[in-house]
């Protein structure tokens, strides 16, 4: 008998190009991605459009989107094997977003976190936009019939909401969007920055975060400047509650070098943090060199990304105009 071939699950994920990606985008999340090809129908986009809900420069933000298009694919991202685009070009994601707007109850988009967090920081813009958003980024997974997305903690609400929506719209119209779900990825490592171990390492520390892009020397300096601990112990052990701080870069030499802590106390009995930190430093510059190099020599070919980002987009906007002409046709508007 002919062997039935099972499609695969479709999942998605889209990270803002507001910022350089950093060694927790890539511990946390990106390294865990590379796989994930093999088993799902993987689609990874810059979201670009998410970005504009904060003023920009115009030119940094085509920069950033370019630089994060190599660094994906310097991590590992086969664009043979995965749809990599730019949100942007990809017109469906703006049309159903509107769509979606008059879904999408007042009441639901104010009770946002995100957005009562992102007024409170741009008190000066808070736009239509910044309110709205909420509905694009559910407009972003519906387009795909997407099945799982993988989420943090801080994006279970948006999750949620994007299912009420698919759910409401499908109580009208009937089975219009598949209903997404959560997809909890295997545990990535949680690094925390390096100069306030109790916070996420994040672009908005600098000093605490290391950059995928980042010179070797800058790197080093930044571990030899970790904060470690204030008790007199002086000794390498995973204590996250007493030694914070000594047990975050723990979690970064195990996250890159794959041994234990168990391993890594007994490498550094008796070494104390001085030496401790340059060899974290070390083991981290290694592993992000051919990561770092790989980028490098993508963004000298832009034309090989542009490729990359064309086709990434045709790809998307197959899939995404199945959906949206289904939509437009449930909602009543005239074919074109």
């Amino acid at each position: 008998m002919e062997e039935v071939k099972v499609a695969k699950k479709r999942m998605l994920s889209g990270i803002q190009p507001s910022g350089d990606l950093h060694l927790g985008n890539y511990l946390g999340a990106m390294k865990n991605w590379i796989g994930l090809a093999d088993e799902f129908d993987c689609f990874y986009f810059m979201a670009d459009m998410h970005t504009i809900t904060v003023r920009q420069n115009p030119a940094d933000l085509r920069r950033r989107t370019l630089e994060q298009m190599a660094q994906y694919i310097a991590c590992g991202l086969d664009p043979e094997k995965n749809v990599l685009f730019v949100q942007s070009h990809v017109h469906q994601h703006a049309e159903l977003g509107w769509v979606l707007n008059c879904f999408t109850m007042f009441g639901e988009l104010s009770r946002m976190t995100q957005f009562k967090d992102k007024s409170a920081k741009n008190a000066e813009n808070i736009n239509g936009g910044l309110f709205t958003y909420p509905s694009l980024m559910a407009a972003d997974i519906l387009l795909y019939q997407t099945d799982l997305i993988p989420v943090g903690h801080d994006q279970k609400q948006h999750c949620e909401l994007t299912r009420d929506i698919a759910q409401r719209f499908n109580g009208i119209y009937g089975n219009v969007f598949k209903i997404p779900e959560p997809y909890i990825p295997k545990a990535g490592a949680r690094i925390m920055s390096l100069n306030a171990p109790e916070t996420k390492m994040s672009k908005s520390l600098p000093d605490g975060c290391v950059f995928l892009m980042e010179k070797p020397e800058d790197i080093q300096r930044k571990f030899k400047r970790a904060i470690t601990d204030s008790d007199t112990e002086n000794c390498v052990r995973f204590d996250p509650e007493n030694k914070p701080g000594v047990s975050n870069l723990m979690n970064i030499y195990s996250a890159v070098t794959g041994r234990s802590f168990e391993q890594i106390e007994s490498e550094f009995a008796g070494c104390g943090y001085g030496a401790f930190k340059p060899a974290v430093g070390e083991a981290v510059i290694e592993t992000l060199r051919p990561i770092r190099e790989e980028a490098t020599r993508l963004l000298a070919d832009k034309a090989y990304l542009e490729g990359v980002c064309r086709s990434g987009a045709e790809k998307a906007s197959y899939v995404a105009e199945k959906t949206l002409r289904k939509v437009y046709k449930k909602v009543g508007f005239l074919p074109r």
